[in-house]
């Protein structure tokens, strides 16, 4: 396993997933309800940046790995599944959204690691759609965190719920794109039968 910066970066992220959680369970004497929505947004927001910079920094000091093109996209997905399963628990977001989402990225995880069996993993790389749908996803999740207005009469909440909703259909339309773009591999005759657990 290589141990640069950039898969420091990367573990640091899934390290900070507890954090975030742990916040919100902090006794009221230890925290109060807006200081836990400031640490577990801000915690989010620098999970979020980690994000950025390993890539960032992989791709400019020619650090990347297949260990590093591995744990980076399950450290985000790891992030963004325990953020919403945690939002909904505390009933700043719809269960439905959240299980769109988590949904979507286990079924693309599952068709990614099918076709890179296959040989054909560009036929379901990042797409356009996917990128825009991966920033209001986390633009949603830290404003759901933060619940508290960040200027008068600015509704995180409202403003959120928005965000979430346009990721959740974000997130069916870049699903239907990766389909399509992998749909002549599903279809081929000689992968009829095929089971690679």
């Amino acid at each position: 396993m290589p141990l640069n910066l950039p898969t420091l970066l990367t573990w640091a992220r899934i390290v900070m997933i507890p954090l975030i959680l742990g916040v919100f369970y902090f006794p009221d004497h230890w925290l109060h309800s807006e200081g836990r929505n400031l640490a577990g947004a801000l915690l989010f927001a620098l999970a979020g940046i980690t994000d950025w910079f390993d890539g960032y920094l992989a791709r400019k000091w020619n650090q990347t790995s297949a260990f590093g093109a591995f744990l980076d996209p399950v450290a985000d997905k790891l992030m963004v599944a325990a953020a919403l399963i945690l939002l909904v628990q505390l009933g700043r977001a719809d269960a439905w959204l959240a299980a769109i989402i988590i949904g979507r990225e286990i079924t693309i995880s599952a068709l990614r690691e099918w076709m890179a069996q296959l040989g054909a993993t560009r036929s379901v790389a990042v797409s356009y759609v996917g990128k825009v749908k991966t920033a209001a996803q986390m633009a949603a999740i830290f404003m759901l965190l933060w619940h508290e207005p960040l200027i008068p009469g600015l509704d995180t909440q409202y403003i959120g719920t928005i965000c979430l909703f346009v990721a959740a259909l974000l997130t069916l339309w870049s699903m239907g794109y990766y389909l399509r773009m992998a749909w002549p591999q599903l279809t081929r005759r000689d992968n009829a039968g095929v089971d690679f657990d």
